[in-house]
């Protein structure tokens, strides 16, 4: 018997899970600390520790698979490699759109003259000398390169064409608009080929790490990872397209929430070390985002469940509020290492500096904080930047990193470019204080929340004299923005409420009331109808409050901890190929094929010649992906109009999806 082994790689803990082939049972389970230095060895911790836990020896694993909340922690937290778009045939203006500038962050825009229309036809030539130019000047300063051509869903042939130039001048990662999605809107097919290029060199990283591990010790099984929708896809293509890992370790969760509880009916809240995910469970399956996954405020063109990704997360960054007399809290979107965690490798220069702080009245500005370098990485560093990176040579107070206020702009470019991270207070560490954790530091825990609560309202008076009610007020904080992702997923998915802002109506006076079952002049009461689903490590140290303040049963199922690592390995491949059949004049049709636009004088011909193409493409990415025993699947949206009494062809979208079982390893057990 073999068996199946899941990986879960978070901004925090690195799970691991050891299922029966039959995916009945948890056989062993383990955590370790995910190491963003060097994630093999966060994964081997855990994998090497499940292994043991289960009496499984590593030649008996026939499957493993992967799923990942690092893509999305990156995107929620604005971080990524630098990459220039190249974008072909637009208007000016055009990258204003779909969030692209904001996307971009400074990063440069090639804009060339080419292009396709709706038919496929040529705009304009494309410009591949002008390119060329550009590229030589580029190309040390650019981890990647994102391709976008007016139409290319349409005709493909220009962003083929710079992508091969890209990679012959550069040599680096590139991306086409076209690879992601079948869809209409260039600016928004533009910006999911922006950040897919941004996770290549993160995403890259994270597989080789786990591949490294699995060969050191004897797993010859395929690797796996979970795509954003659930399914699951080859190694070797999401190496190519890491956007669609957006969202992984989500949807896993919701498989694995699903497979732990039984649950047909309930909403799914998985908090992490950095973000706060929530979905809806309905007739046991999760929705799917009509609109594409949206993460970090933006809204890409990536098939995913319809997941609500908030970055609240037990190392969310504390913010101390000092408008207004009283003041108050805020968590996220950012996360930091926790003190009492850095405090565990850390402990004597960390000890040090909270002493130091602590032994003068005034409040420094960077008082409990530290920088922890994660790359050396210079390409692309402004002169200012590098200074400060080389100065980073190991974990230090953050004010020993800066040499003048003018550094702090760059210190915070070097964090969301993922080449040093920030440790501070975090609601771990509040729970540390309160003794509902104590798996690392709670003594540097204590005085770093001590250095906090002396920080001064708008009165002028100290947040916390005691580390205890600063410790509870940060818990209670996370209740609180706990309860309203949670709401604004619930009138986000209730149809009574189609057409009104979730977020305000979470936040309404009246659903405050009803929460607290107000009973005056009015009488006021409201309550979550459906159960929540409790998962992640920290879910039991908090989920218990959130059920209270919002009235609804609180599940959390023995193996919640582990719920993403169980859910990537028990899905399914999948791999959708989808193409159009346009009407460029009457009685012409033109089937737009993944290599090119071919042309017929009948429209059944040509959706026949579409349907054939797509059953090849989705057959080979399938096999490609990983599966075995394919079932094909063929949907034709036709959309006709009658005009002046005549059936006139408008477009037709054909989709072929290729789906089947996981290939697995046939090792030694299997054969005996």
């Amino acid at each position: 018997m073999g068996y199946f082994l899941g990986v879960d790689t978070g901004g925090t803990y690195t799970d691991a899970v050891i299922v029966d082939e039959a995916a009945t049972r948890v056989i062993g389970k383990a955590k370790a600390l995910t190491t963003r230095n060097d994630l093999a060895i966060g994964i081997g911790g855990a994998v090497d520790a499940a292994l043991a836990a289960a009496g499984v020896e590593a030649r008996d694993v026939s499957l493993v698979s992967l799923s990942t909340t690092l893509a999305t922690n990156a995107l929620v937290e604005g971080q990524g490699g630098r990459v220039a778009l190249v974008f072909i045939g637009f208007d000016a203006g055009d990258e204003a759109r779909a969030g692209l500038d904001e996307a971009l962050k400074g990063d440069p825009i090639l804009r060339l003259a080419g292009g396709h229309g709706h038919a496929g036809q040529d705009l304009a030539p494309l410009d591949l000398p002008a390119l060329e130019m550009e590229l030589h000047k580029l190309r040390d300063q650019m981890m990647g390169f994102a391709v976008a051509a007016r139409f290319a869903t349409r005709n493909p042939a220009h962003e083929l064409a710079a992508r091969d130039l890209i990679r012959r001048v550069t040599g680096r990662p590139v991306t086409c608009s076209h690879e992601l999605s079948a869809n209409l809107n260039g600016p928004k097919r533009a910006l999911t080929a922006v950040l897919n290029a941004r996770l290549i060199g993160m995403i890259d990283r994270l597989v080789a790490a786990c591949e490294r591990h699995l060969a050191t010790i004897g797993i010859e099984a395929p690797l796996m990872v979970v795509r954003g929708d659930g399914a699951l896809i080859s190694a070797a293509m999401v190496r190519e397209r890491p956007i669609e890992t957006i969202l992984s370790g989500p949807a896993a969760s919701i498989v694995g929430a699903r497979w732990l509880t039984g649950a047909s009916d309930a909403l799914v809240s998985d908090i992490g070390g950095t973000t706060t995910d929530v979905a809806l469970l309905r007739d046991g399956l999760p929705e799917i985002d009509p609109e594409g996954a949206r993460v970090g405020g933006f809204r890409t063109m990536v098939e995913a469940v319809a997941m609500r990704t908030t970055g609240l997360g037990g190392d969310s960054e504390v913010h101390l509020m000092t408008e207004g007399l009283h003041g108050g809290l805020r968590l996220g979107p950012r996360r930091l290492v926790p003190v009492a965690l850095l405090a565990v490798e850390h402990g004597p220069m960390v000890h040090a500096a909270l002493d130091r702080a602590l032994s003068t009245e005034v409040a420094g500005e960077h008082d409990g904080r530290f920088v922890i370098p994660m790359s050396a990485e210079a390409g692309g560093l402004t002169q200012r930047e590098a200074a400060v990176l080389a100065r980073i040579t190991q974990p230090m107070p953050l004010a020993q990193a800066l040499a003048s206020r003018l550094e702090a702009a760059a210190l915070d470019r070097l964090v969301a470019r993922g080449q040093v991270m920030i440790a501070g207070v975090t609601p771990s560490d509040a729970s540390h204080v309160l003794g509902r954790l104590s798996v690392w530091d709670g003594a540097a825990a204590q005085k770093a929340l001590r250095l906090l609560g002396r920080r001064r309202t708008g009165a002028g008076e100290r947040f916390a004299t005691d580390p205890l009610v600063l410790a509870q007020m940060i818990v209670d904080q996370l209740t609180d923005q706990t309860a309203d992702c949670l709401l604004e997923a619930a009138f986000a998915e209730d149809p009574a409420f189609a057409g009104h802002p979730p977020e305000a109506l979470a936040r309404h006076a009246l659903t405050r009331a009803g929460l607290r079952g107000h009973n005056g002049v009015m009488q006021i009461s409201a309550r979550l109808a459906v159960p929540v689903i409790g998962l992640g490590a920290s879910a039991p140290a908090y989920y218990g409050a959130v059920g209270e303040r919002l009235g609804c049963p609180m599940i959390l199922p023995e193996h919640a901890g582990v719920a993403n690592a169980i859910g990537a390995v028990v899905g399914q491949v999948s791999q959708r190929a989808t193409g159009t059949v346009t009407s460029p004049s009457e009685g012409r049709f033109a089937a737009h094929l993944p290599e090119g636009v071919s042309l017929f004088a009948d429209r059944d011909a040509a959706l026949h010649a579409l349907e054939e193409a797509l059953t090849r493409e989705a057959r080979a990415r399938a096999l490609r992906a990983g599966a075995v025993d394919l079932h094909l699947t063929v949907t034709r949206d036709i959309r006709e109009a009658d005009i002046e009494g005549r059936r006139m062809f408008i477009e037709a979208q054909v989709s072929v999806t290729a789906s089947g079982r996981p290939r697995v390893a046939h090792g030694r057990s299997a054969e005996s």
